[in-house]
């Protein structure tokens, strides 16, 4: 695992030890960046169920204005403070202990707002809608923002009223990234052959 581009490009970084993490490859995180590259300059970054927090981190590179960290695992919050303290972002960087929907709640009440809000939760466990529906019931997603969910290819596509699902990016067999915002708009689906 590296940070693909930007300030920090080529930085390797530390995982958490154990099998409760599951990185996202580099080749899906370019993928990824691709798709949002004009929209990070800037940008309030929430990065739920972070790991290693690549995403959060990647995004820094890239100009992020601020980015969030969440997990609950102590080794995951290790490797993140580990993988921090080796860039220069740390004075743009929060690492929150807690539970993803507890964590929002608490951001929605301090009245906190995030342009892109990154969730990478174990699989098949209902923990996107549930993230989901407290994401929209807290108001944490500025108007113009959108929310990234990273799941397995067979996990339906969330519905959440008042959440549109305007992409989702299939990376054939395994991973799929869903993307949703505020406003309608029609769901483009298209596939991608990255491992």
């Amino acid at each position: 695992m590296r940070v693909i581009s930007g300030q920090a490009r080529g930085l390797k970084l530390k995982a958490p030890e154990g099998l409760e993490t599951r990185p996202t490859t580099d080749r899906i995180k370019e993928s990824l960046f691709n798709i949002i590259t004009g929209d990070i300059y800037e940008a309030d970054f929430l990065d739920l169920f972070s790991g290693s927090g690549g995403i959060g981190i990647e995004a820094l590179s890239r100009g992020a204005k601020a980015a969030v960290f969440v997990d609950e695992s102590r080794k995951s919050l290790d490797a993140i403070r580990y993988n921090l303290s080796r860039t220069p972002f740390l004075s743009k960087a929060e690492v929150i202990k807690g539970n993803a929907v507890s964590v929002i709640r608490s951001l929605g009440m301090q009245g906190r707002q995030f342009d892109i809000i990154f969730m990478d939760p174990p699989y098949s466990m209902g923990l996107v809608e549930a993230s989901l529906a407290a994401i929209q019931g807290c108001g944490i997603l500025k108007e113009d923002g959108f929310i990234i969910a990273e799941q397995a290819v067979s996990e339906p596509v969330p519905d959440i009223a008042g959440l549109e699902v305007y992409r989702i990016k299939d990376y054939k067999r395994t991973t799929k990234m869903t993307f949703l915002k505020r406003s309608a708009g029609a769901v483009s689906e298209d596939t991608e052959d990255i491992q």
